[in-house]
């Protein structure tokens, strides 16, 4: 019977385990394009317009002010997105057939915490993963699990976590936790 048990429990805690490894939402959302969000930093271009051609910030609330036509939805659009939404807008009474570009200057920070050495804020760079991630914020510490890490993102307006492997990628604005061992 005590036998019976402890399969029983070894069987219950192993796939509790194989469930939290790399939930669906969190990783399918790598496939998609990105989607702008608050602290990117955006490189706009209206061909044959120099003056209106800089570095746009994505506000708090998910806007990008752009001259003439005011403050711009950003957040969740992607750089088709919104360089057809100020397409549109510059076209309404300021510039016949505007031809806009819209590209990502600087990514929102990525945030690393937990058994790290230096956990804090760190630019995020394309193609980034995990491991990459836990480099440049100093390494684990002792006391670190180095199998893997719970990521948290931000998903369509909902906040997802899920614990995904080293060597998975990350996106801009994600929280990844390195957790302690216990033995």
């Amino acid at each position: 019977m005590f036998a019976r048990l402890c399969v029983l429990l070894l069987v219950v805690g192993l796939t509790a385990c194989a469930a939290t490894v790399r939930p669906a939402p969190v990783h399918e959302e790598l496939t998609e394009p990105y989607r702008f969000d608050s602290g990117d930093k955006l490189r706009i271009t209206v061909f044959d317009q120099p003056g209106l051609n800089q570095v746009y910030m994505v506000d708090q609330a998910g806007y990008v002010t752009f001259p003439l036509v005011g403050p711009v939805a950003a957040r969740g659009a992607t750089s088709q997105d919104l360089a057809r939404q100020l397409a549109r807008k510059l076209e309404s009474g300021y510039l016949k057939h505007p031809d806009v570009s819209v590209e990502v200057d600087t990514y929102r920070p990525i945030f690393v915490m937990g058994e790290i050495k230096n956990a804090g804020q760190y630019n995020y760079v394309a193609g980034m993963t995990v491991q990459n991630a836990v480099a440049i914020a100093g390494g684990f510490t002792p006391r670190a699990i180095i199998s893997d890490a719970d990521i948290t993102r931000q998903l369509n307006g909902q906040v997802m976590s899920g614990r995904v492997p080293l060597t998975d990628p990350i996106r801009p604005g994600d929280t990844i936790n390195i957790r302690e061992r216990f033995f």
